[in-house]
């Protein structure tokens, strides 16, 4: 909006900036918006020249099994179902130990079975009083202790681990109260106890 002034008075008229400016910003975006789309170099489709050898010959993915007769020839990722399975569980692999590592251990994994045992013939225990009889039979601190399993009362159907180093001692209560116990190897992933898992 202009207001007039008066020039005897020393006032002038005003004018807006906004009012010209508008009209060509408006224009210079619409003008922006239609340009060519084959100007854009997403709208060029495929590369002028063909692909080399090298890139054509790359694995394109999984092989089909062989049992399916209608597969086409073509460069693809072998597998063998043995070969899927052993790299879905390979978490689970256990770190080689010398039989003087095992020797060594094997104290301790009688201790565990017989510290097992006692608790199975017990009315029950509590998951402190598990890891606390665990760690006295392993030369170990209860947080050091891993346990798998919820049935304490009465003992059963659980796992238990500890170890230093490479080395673990892994027990085992089954469902009739047996205790059982064993020197393996630490797992890939760190821990005495496999991971659970798999299908």
């Amino acid at each position: 909006m202009t207001r007039l002034r008066s020039r005897r008075s020393g006032l002038r008229p005003r004018r807006r900036l906004g009012a010209p400016v508008a009209p060509a910003l408006l224009a210079l975006t619409l003008a922006a918006g239609c340009a060519d789309p084959s100007d854009d170099p997403r709208a060029a489709g495929p590369p002028a020249s063909p692909p080399s050898a090298a890139a054509s010959a790359q694995a394109k993915g999984f092989c089909p099994p062989p049992e399916d007769t209608q597969a086409s020839p073509s460069a693809c990722i072998t597998y063998g179902w043995d070969q899927r399975v052993a790299e879905n569980h390979a978490y689970r692999e256990t770190q080689p130990l010398t039989a003087a590592q095992r020797r060594q251990a094997q104290p301790k994994a009688a201790a565990l079975a017989a510290a097992l045992q006692e608790l199975a013939a017990a009315e029950g225990t509590t998951l402190d009083g598990l890891r606390a009889a665990a760690a006295q039979a392993l030369g170990l601190k209860a947080p050091q202790i891993e346990v798998r399993g919820n049935f304490l009362a009465p003992l059963h159907d659980l796992l238990v681990g500890g170890g230093e180093g490479k080395v673990c001692v892994n027990g085992t209560v089954d469902v009739e109260g047996h205790a059982t116990a064993e020197v393996v190897g630490r797992t890939v992933e760190g821990t005495c106890l496999p991971g659970p898992g798999g299908h």
